[in-house]
């Protein structure tokens, strides 16, 4: 028979081999995650290093602010393509934030039944579609119906982009607020409407924030809709039955052309687009970041009131 102490020799020692396998799996799960981290990171880097390394030279004010030269020429600017990004990026995310939030709100809250698992099943469908197919869509239903190419048709089909990418990352979001949140909006009487609005949707902010900045960032590189839709131009804004020129319709051109001046020109419009996604994100990010700390604090000065 074992005395007491050797019986806690042998705890002690189960434990310490326990928790020495635990830390070791640890070290080599923590291992992996940071080598999965770095192998996602080169690529990406060696993306903006060498789309940085090429396009700088070209930006200049004239390239920024100036339209298209004659081609080969290598004059003008990209001027009409950065006004024609920022109108249908506005255009497309006023469409398709509403859409796609309303949607997630639905799967989230109201969708436990048979047409939410049909509406989830199409809008996970409908977010893999190929864009040159939405395109093609919108270009049935939009420029051969009104009979030219315009900035709705091109705000239209990248908003078909949007929305399912939007309504999928709600939707995640809200299921990720807890269940008492809701019922204690009940317990309070508070009607439904309320208590998702007022309650659960500003506990979720954040991750749905970060799904419309997802989606925006999407259909800012997104070309082929914007062939079958915008069709491009040399000119500034004219109308939103007009077409217009966009930055990913620009670097495609840009790239066709045997041109070194074309080339570079089409780097540089790389960069434009790059730094103007990533300002989207900042300033966003800056404005929520700010407001939260402002509530933050009038709450805390409520309190020691």
């Amino acid at each position: 028979m074992m005395s007491s102490s050797q019986r806690r020799a042998e705890y002690r020692d189960l434990f310490k081999q326990n928790v020495s396998g635990r830390l070791l799996v640890d070290k080599i799960v923590l291992g992996l995650v940071l080598g999965c981290v770095v192998i996602a990171l080169v690529p990406l880097f060696s993306i903006l290093v060498e789309v940085f390394k090429n396009g700088l030279p070209a930006l200049s004010a004239e390239f920024l602010t100036q339209p298209p030269g004659a081609v080969g020429s290598g004059e003008g600017g990209i001027g009409p393509a950065i006004q024609g990004t920022l109108i249908i990026i506005g255009m497309s995310s006023l469409i398709g934030i509403p859409i796609g939030v309303m949607g997630g709100i639905f799967l989230s809250e109201f969708g436990n039944n048979r047409l939410g698992r049909i509406v989830r099943f199409f809008n996970d469908v409908f977010m893999e579609f190929p864009s040159i197919v939405i395109g093609i869509f919108a270009f049935l239903v939009i420029v051969l119906l009104l009979g030219h190419f315009s900035l709705w048709a091109g705000a239209f089909a990248l908003s078909l982009i949007m929305f399912p990418i939007i309504a999928r990352t709600t939707e995640e979001s809200l299921k990720l607020v807890p269940t008492t949140y809701r019922e204690a909006g009940h317990a309070l009487g508070l009607k439904q409407w309320v208590i998702t609005f007022r309650i659960v949707l500003s506990a979720a902010k954040s991750g749905m924030l970060t799904g419309i900045l997802l989606a925006v960032a999407r259909i800012g590189g997104e070309t082929a809709p914007l062939i079958m839709t915008v069709l491009g131009s040399s000119q500034f804004f004219s109308g939103f039955d007009a077409p217009m020129d966009a930055l990913p319709l620009r670097i495609w051109r840009l790239s066709l052309l045997p041109y070194d001046s074309a080339q570079m020109q089409g780097w540089g419009a790389a960069v434009v687009l790059i730094v103007i996604i990533l300002a989207i994100n900042l300033i966003v990010r800056y404005y929520f970041a700010k407001k939260k700390g402002s509530m933050f604090k009038m709450m805390m000065g409520g309190i020691r009131k």
